[in-house]
C-alpha cells in the first residue's frame, strides 16, 4: 500500500500527458516516475501493471490502473474521495 498516488509513465507518452491533466486539474498531488529513463522504474511498472502499457497509475489504497480512460481515472478518484 502507498500513501500517494504514484504514476509511471513517458513525456513521449500522450495517454499520460491526458492522465497529468486530469490529476493536476483535479489538485491531486502525485509522483511522477520517468519509465524512459530509468530501467529500474521500467520494470517496476512492468511488474505491477502487468504489461508494457503505461501510464500505470497506483493510488493511495493500492488499487492499480493501467492506461485508464479519463472517466475510469475521474471515477476512482471519486471513490477514493481525491479532490
Amino acid at each position: 500500500m502507498v500513501d500517494e498516488i504514484v504514476m509511471y509513465g513517458a513525456d513521449w507518452c500522450g495517454d499520460c500527458r491526458r492522465a497529468q491533466r486530469l490529476l493536476e486539474g483535479r489538485g491531486a498531488s502525485y509522483r511522477y516516475i520517468d519509465v524512459e529513463h530509468n530501467a529500474g522504474a521500467r520494470e517496476e511498472a512492468r511488474r505491477i501493471g502487468g504489461s508494457t502499457k503505461i501510464p500505470v497509475i497506483v493510488m493511495p489504497d493500492g488499487s492499480v490502473l493501467v492506461e485508464p480512460t479519463d472517466p475510469e481515472l475521474a471515477a476512482t478518484l471519486d471513490r477514493l474521495a481525491i479532490r
